[in-house]
């Protein structure tokens, strides 16, 4: 007899309500609960941003939930407005606060704007770094995901591409100066923990890049590869790590690796998601790595110029409905 999937309860924060968020969260959520039986999907936000279509189950409207979280301003789509900077961090907090309290098993974020959160005059450098502080996680890892079709650059079956940053949003003139053997060794340790207590992969096989041109050139191009990179990555082998490195950053995402690899670490932002995004065609997820809650979200903007016009793509947003529910499964099995 066929084993019936547990119940998976998740909550959505729709971010930025000028933007495409709360449109993509809805569609996303609808769809997802008709290909779901065993799934409640709870929408943050203000309800008037939320446009229900006529004609939709009762049975489904059961399973989709709206938390009412008040605006700070009227919203036009399109137009950011200061005013609401508090809205989407309430979003995120409740969000949080709900998955640590176990009301929730995962959180889906949608996008949101940066500046005018750090315009109302809160610091905010990005989702990660926010998720870091609220669940008092050292250390967190931001990985984006995406599945590649069979025949992909020779590729026989489908197969999933993640690529993990072990430096995020920095500029780039900053990124040396923040690399230090315990951030590369930290970052390589929450890759393999989660990709085998969260994604179910016994043995993850990982490569780590070189910061430098050449991977540093044997030092003609740099020492960070000689001097933090590479014993960091030694390091985690004696831990019993499947990993290698450090890999050319123009050469590391060849097509045999793919097809073998579960998970690339870049050393920095660009190095990493310029290569994932040009394959992925905007189909990536981004996951939260090191946190003691399961977080997912789409790896688009807010795109203002298409914003309640009701022509946003919410496929990023249903696919990272379904990490999260598929993490969600894992994490109720180990447990």
């Amino acid at each position: 007899m066929q084993q019936v999937a547990r119940h998976v309860n998740l909550v959505v924060s729709t971010g930025e309500p000028a933007g495409v968020g709360p449109e993509v969260s809805l569609v996303a959520s609808l769809d997802f609960l008709r290909e779901q039986v065993n799934v409640q999907i709870t929408l943050l936000g203000d309800k008037t941003l939320f446009l229900v279509p006529k004609g939709i189950s009762s049975e489904l409207l059961d399973r989709l939930q709206f938390h009412p979280i008040s605006l700070g301003a009227t919203v036009t789509p399109g137009l950011l407005n200061v005013d609401n900077a508090s809205y989407v961090i309430n979003q995120l907090n409740y969000a949080i606060d709900g998955c640590l309290q176990g009301r929730y098993d995962a959180m889906v974020t949608a996008p949101l704007q940066k500046s005018i959160i750090n315009d109302a005059g809160t610091p905010f450098t990005g989702h990660t770094e926010y998720l870091a502080q609220r669940c008092n996680s050292s250390h967190v890892v931001m990985m984006l995901c995406a599945q590649l079709p069979n025949g992909f650059l020779g590729l026989t079956a489908p197969r999933d591409l993640r690529v993990a940053l072990a430096t995020t949003h920095l500029p780039l003139k900053e990124v040396p100066q923040a690399l230090s053997y315990e951030l590369i060794l930290n970052t390589i340790q929450i890759v393999n923990q989660d990709l085998q207590k969260k994604f179910g992969i016994a043995k993850p096989l990982i490569r780590v890049a070189g910061l430098n041109p050449h991977a540093g050139e044997s030092g003609h191009l740099g020492r960070e590869e000689i001097e933090i990179i590479t014993p960091a990555i030694e390091a985690a082998k004696e831990l019993g790590v499947n990993v290698s490195g450090p890999h050319p950053g123009d050469t590391m995402f060849d097509a045999e690796s793919i097809s073998k690899v579960d998970a690339f670490i870049a050393i920095y932002h660009d190095q990493g998601l310029a290569p994932f995004k040009f394959v992925t065609f905007g189909n990536g997820i981004n996951v939260t790595l090191g946190l003691p809650i399961i977080r997912t979200s789409v790896d688009h903007g807010t795109a203002l110029d298409i914003a309640g016009k009701g022509i946003a793509d919410a496929g990023s947003m249903l696919e990272a409905l379904r990490l999260a529910y598929q993490l969600a499964l894992n994490q109720q099995r180990l447990n």
